[in-house]
């Protein structure tokens, strides 16, 4: 193209025009050019993100001016107490009513939790139920409150007014964990907050039940709610409640747990409003900070007493629910003096487009509930039960990922932050003559059980997850085994859920629910406690699915202690093209309770039976179809080898009511082999595992991105489920 004379010209000035612009910029700014850059800058935030300054911080604030006038009049002991107790009923009461109202499971079953909190926002005390690790992390959601929306004026905060949150990147365990948090005013100041968090499951994720293995970016993880105002002046904001039930797929569950939190919240407001009126505010704020202080010197003085020195444990994954990995989180704790110092560095490398990430404030919960509920259950649950432990962590591993990760199922590293603190502290404390609890092999660390998703009976679109998780089993103890499904890692008085209540709201049946296998233990002088098994079969809905989001089917999830051997390697095993209600309603001798055999044996004409890792992405599910998994136990105890070498009566007995079978030189011996007892080779990775192909790896900056290099999954024989993982046929006590 040629151009014309005035073209050229013009061309020209522009030229120059822009090369006198280039000048300019290269030019310095003045002091009042500056100035009005700086303040455009100020006034004109694009975006809003977690704050760093707030979310790498788990210790308590300095007190404030006001707290610190409080406390100058004096603090009476017994007045304290007498708050500390009367803050704990009301929080209770306020957790039954979550539970007795909820419509959640986790709302029903008890993972759940109520909160009291000083102005600043410093977790003082937690229901004496529920999920003890939320001390650790919803301080951050109103220090962001308080920095952010305080002094907006597009915002505020008033009295009856209420946040809700639930994105773990601004503090929370995962992303299914709703929050509704309230201030409580005295003439025009804010003295304390309330909260209340319900796990409520649903929450618009790329998969139903709100804990997605197969999310690959951030935007498949569901709702993420920063804090942001719902109730206003004590009236719930319908705009934005019609928003969140549009964003999920169900929308009477979002209403109707929002509606319980706000309630179970103002009654808890009504009993400190009670408090108040009978101690005064100026005794109530002082009860308040002298909780968290004296908390945090109690801590640093049980660390004094703990011996100095090192304990380093690592732990693998073998899983990142879509394919095989080991990814690595890696330990040390150092005690020196009241110091104590938890070094995550060498933990791999967080992975942009697999679900397994974690924010480092989700693994300081779990890390939290192994300090409150395994270290020193008799401490006031607040958040300066951290604040003396210093946590060191590479910024972009699975174990702290940026903000660019998915973390649908953050979970997987921060369980495995609570088994890191759980087992050092076992071997910390047992020298010490001080303790505080038993020293205790790792409680079971994984998530068995069951999410699901469709239409339900009744024409409602629903997901959620089975309770089942609530039931892991304990770790040995140094004078006995650990208890049999007894409690989730995460809360100690949760229930396992009553399966006929689920029948009622969802279509599908456990055939199996909740049956101790023998076998299924930690095996040890003292064994872990036993896991159990379910079957599950959906029918009479036009659409229904089910998934698992557990790792542990090639490489044991928690080790054995002082010797004691680790879990079992758990698969998923289904049972695909029959329909097991047609066949137990002609012939019910045909339905078989047991999982194993129905693998081995394989009864049902027409089947496909089928064995995989436990991270199932949603799987449509006829009518029948029957899907096996189980809960691994926890690990076992040896102590002394010596001594465990002279157990066999303890080991017959065991034997005798089907928990254990016989060691092996009952059978070198002579003794005869009772009818029930079969030995059979445990089984090879590749047998347990129906997706032996490895993953391709590209790295981006110190990131994972992983190509699925998936084997087609065949059929496979479940050999022996709960039996130890070896080559040898020799009892693991002989």
């Amino acid at each position: 193209m040629t151009l014309t004379a005035n073209e050229r010209s013009t061309s020209g000035e522009a030229g120059d025009r822009a090369g006198e612009t280039a000048a300019d910029a290269s030019q310095p700014l003045t002091a009042q050019e500056q100035q009005w850059v700086d303040q455009f800058m100020d006034e004109t935030t694009l975006f809003l993100g977690p704050d760093p300054a707030i979310m790498r911080s788990h210790q308590i604030t300095s007190r404030s001016a006001y707290e610190d006038e409080c406390i100058s009049k004096g603090v009476d002991p017994i007045k304290v107490d007498r708050i500390r107790k009367r803050l704990a009923g009301a929080l209770d009461e306020g957790y039954e009513m979550c539970e007795a109202m909820g419509a959640a499971p986790g709302a029903k079953w008890g993972d759940l939790t109520t909160a009291i909190y000083t102005a600043e926002g410093d977790v003082t005390y937690l229901s004496c139920h529920g999920v003890i690790a939320f001390s650790a992390i919803l301080h951050h959601p109103i220090r962001y409150i308080m920095k952010y929306w305080k002094d907006e004026p597009t915002v505020g905060i008033n009295p009856g007014d209420g946040f809700i949150h639930n994105d773990a990147r601004y503090g929370n365990v995962h992303n299914t964990d709703q929050s509704m948090i309230m201030p409580i005013f005295r003439e025009g100041k804010i003295i304390a907050w309330v909260a209340a968090t319900i796990h409520e499951g649903e929450n618009g994720a790329c998969e139903p039940g709100g804990m997605p293995s197969g999310s690959e970016t951030p935007f498949d993880d569901g709702l993420r709610m920063s804090p942001f105002k719902i109730v206003e002046r004590g009236e719930l904001r319908r705009d934005l409640l019609t928003f969140l039930q549009h964003s999920v797929r169900d929308p009477k569950l979002q209403l109707a747990d929002l509606k319980v939190k706000i309630g179970a919240v103002q009654r808890i407001q009504e009993r400190v409003d009670s408090i108040i009126d009978e101690v005064g505010v100026e005794t109530f704020v002082a009860a308040l900070r002298v909780t968290v202080e004296d908390v945090e010197q109690e801590v640093k003085r049980r660390i004094s007493e703990l011996p100095d020195g090192t304990v380093s444990f690592n732990q693998f994954m073998d899983s990142t629910l879509k394919e095989n990995i080991l990814i690595k989180f890696a330990c040390k704790v150092t005690v020196k003096g009241d110091k104590m110092t938890v070094d995550l560095r060498g933990t791999g490398p967080e992975i942009l487009n697999r679900a397994i990430n974690s924010p480092l404030c989700s693994v300081k919960s779990m890390m939290m509930q192994a300090i409150l509920a395994f270290w020193w259950p008799d401490l006031p649950r607040c958040t300066s039960a951290m604040s003396p432990i210093d946590i060191i962590s590479d910024e972009h591993t699975w174990a702290d990922a940026g903000y660019d990760a998915p973390m649908g199922q953050s979970l997987q590293a921060s369980f495995r932050g609570f088994s890191a603190l759980q087992t050092a502290f076992a071997k910390m404390q047992f020298s010490n003559p001080e303790k505080f609890s038993n020293v205790l092999a790792p409680w079971f660390n994984q998530i068995n059980t069951f999410l699901w998703g469709g239409l339900t009976q009744h024409g409602d679109q629903v997901g959620n997850l089975c309770a089942d998780l609530n039931g892991m089993g304990g770790g040995a103890k140094a004078f006995r085994d650990g208890e049999d499904a007894v409690s989730p890692l995460f809360c100690a008085m949760a229930d396992t859920a009553e399966q006929e209540v689920m029948e009622e709201e969802v279509p599908f049946m456990q055939l199996v629910s909740k049956r101790i296998v023998r076998d299924n233990q930690g095996f040890g002088k003292n064994s872990g406690g036993m896991g159990y098994e379910m079957i599950v079969a959906a029918e009479g809905t036009p659409m229904w699915g089910f998934m698992t989001v557990t790792s542990g089917s090639k490489f044991s999830s928690v080790t054995g202690m002082f010797g004691g051997y680790g879990c079992s390697t758990t698969p998923l095993a289904m049972v695909k093209g029959i329909n097991i209600y047609d066949i137990i309603r002609k012939d019910s001798s045909k339905f078989d309770l047991s999982m194993e055999r129905i693998m081995n044996e394989q009864p049902y004409e027409g089947g496909k039976y089928t064995t995989a890792h436990m991270g199932l992405q949603f799987d449509v599910a006829k009518d029948g179809e029957m899907y096996m998994i189980a809960q691994a136990p926890a690990a076992g105890m040896a102590m002394f080898w010596n001594v465990i070498r002279k157990q066999w009566p303890r080991t017959w007995n065991l034997a005798v009511f089907r928990r254990r079978s016989p060691p092996a030189s009952m059978a070198s011996s002579g003794t005869r082999k009772p009818s029930w007892w079969t030995r059979r080779q445990p089984p090879s990775c590749a047998t347990t595992h129906g997706r032996p192909g490895s993953p391709a790896v590209s790295r981006t900056r110190s990131s994972l991105r992983l190509r699925e290099n998936r084997a087609p999954e065949g059929p496979a024989l479940l050999r022996v489920l709960g039996r130890r993982h070896g080559g040898t046929h020799r009892h693991p006590l002989h």
